[in-house]
């Protein structure tokens, strides 16, 4: 069974930056593209980053220029570096496919942005 597991948040000023990681455990991993989902309370579960098998990237308008996905296929795990980071940054953020979703999710990471 595949497993996800994140890490890498915490509490940060306005500004500051940090690199979130998701392993996955159970899969192939190279085969597919990734994503970075985060869900802000209140709101949906919001898709901010995706890359694919062939390393090419997307982002949602709201972090572009900001964040910057990226795989390691040997070690299995996508990052997330996250930098210049806003209130509205404030999240838990996980990891999945962007598409043909495993039906499940890690338990997230925390990510909150407050001075």
């Amino acid at each position: 069974q595949v497993q996800l597991v994140e890490s890498g948040g915490g509490l940060v000023q306005p500004g500051g930056s940090l690199r979130l990681s998701c392993v996955v455990s159970g899969s192939i991993f190279s085969i597919y593209a990734m994503g970075w989902y985060r869900q802000a309370p209140g709101s949906q579960r919001e898709l901010v980053a995706v890359i694919d098998t062939g390393g090419r990237t997307n982002y949602a308008d709201s972090v572009k220029g900001r964040f910057t996905i990226s795989r390691d296929n040997a070690k299995k795990t996508v990052y997330l570096q996250m930098n210049s980071l806003k209130p509205e940054d404030t999240a838990v953020y996980y990891c999945n496919k962007p598409w043909q979703l495993w039906d499940f999710w890690g338990q997230g990471t925390q990510v909150t942005v407050s001075s």
